[in-house]
């Protein structure tokens, strides 16, 4: 039988989801400031190379961060909701001996 999760209640999951698009927001504004420092720093010392180097840097440099962000903030919802508790561990006696 599995145990319920608080992301069953209605409120809390309300609360948790809020709490995790807001670190979502704050994680693309820093992307967003760390890019643009990265593009002006090879700016500064290559000068415009290729419009096409720009944008797949910026491409590489945004998706790269806010996938670890969205991964990072979907397991501290997960574990901090109590979430990761409330599933049945089938192997748990087997861990036991």
């Amino acid at each position: 039988m599995t145990r319920p999760s608080r992301l069953d209640d209605p409120e809390y999951a309300s609360f948790a989801w809020k709490r995790y698009w807001r670190l979502m927001r704050w994680m693309f504004l820093v992307t967003v400031l760390l890019t643009i420092l990265v593009l002006g720093s090879f700016w500064w010392n290559n000068g415009m190379v290729s419009i096409h180097f720009f944008i797949a840097t910026a491409g590489a440099i945004t998706a790269s961060i806010m996938l670890t962000a969205a991964l990072m903030g979907l397991v501290f919802l997960s574990s901090g909701s109590g979430h990761d508790e409330a599933i049945e561990d089938l192997f748990e006696e087997e861990a036991d001996r």
